[in-house]
């Protein structure tokens, strides 16, 4: 097995004393594991950053073997790394789809879409700037999986009408009139979501209450929940940015 391609740095293991088992998104070949040799000295660190760009080589004499990875820096984002609600970003970002998606299974439009989600945020480090990026990268990640949620009409009804909430249990958008005195046990269904446009925090924060509870219900679960904390850590900072 030979592969040669860009990839996103996810996530980075030590193995042994000096090596590190990384693993990385490619456009046409999804997630790659690999063993750098070397992989924790001063050299290479730098370059094994989360959400960093680089060119992966990988070689295995089998599929089943772990692959050799080299890699050579393409574009650093570890400036990122030293504020903050950034910082918090990248991490769950590179997280969640380490802990998501399954390897060797190609993802484009996910790859596509991660990666603008990190220019967002180097164009804007303020959260206002990529906030609402982050909420349709993991609504794009749900419906990769086979979670995606119905908002273009209600679930009750079938008119694309007064869309106001989601059903936290079916993923479909309810209409204001179809919701009735259920409301108050329903997902507010942000504007933005539905066609565009600006924002304001509290539809962000309620895009992100959305992803959350299908991301928790049905992405990550059993040993893939740990994977929340940085998804926790991250709400509280972007909660304390805009009180």
């Amino acid at each position: 097995m030979h592969i040669r391609a860009e990839a996103l740095i996810l996530s980075i293991r030590a193995h042994g004393e000096h090596g590190a088992v990384v693993r990385a998104l490619t456009r046409a070949h999804g997630v790659q594991p690999g063993y750098v040799r070397g992989g924790r000295s001063r050299r290479v660190r730098p370059i094994l950053q989360p959400a960093n760009l680089v060119l992966g080589e990988w070689r295995a004499r089998t599929e089943e073997q772990l692959s050799s990875l080299t890699v050579e820096l393409i574009h650093s984002r570890a400036p990122l790394f030293a504020e903050p609600l950034p910082a918090a970003l990248l991490d769950w970002a590179t997280v969640l789809t380490t802990a998501a998606l399954p390897e060797a299974q190609p993802f484009a439009m996910l790859h596509d879409a991660l990666t603008g989600l990190f220019e967002a945020v180097e164009a804007a480090p303020a959260a206002r700037g990529w906030a609402s990026a982050l909420v349709r990268y993991e609504l794009l990640l749900l419906a990769e999986l086979g979670f995606g949620l119905d908002l273009e009409s209600c679930v009750v009804t079938g008119s694309a009408d007064d869309l106001a909430f989601v059903s936290p249990r079916s993923g479909g958008a309810v209409s204001r009139a179809a919701a009735g005195d259920h409301a108050a046990r329903l997902l507010p269904l942000p504007a933005f979501l539905r066609i565009g446009g600006p924002t304001d925090w509290p539809d962000i924060l309620a895009g992100l209450a959305i992803t959350g509870h299908f991301l928790e219900r049905n992405v990550l679960v059993d040993r893939r929940r740990e994977a929340l904390t940085s998804r926790t850590r991250l709400i509280d900072r972007l909660k304390r940015a805009v009180a």
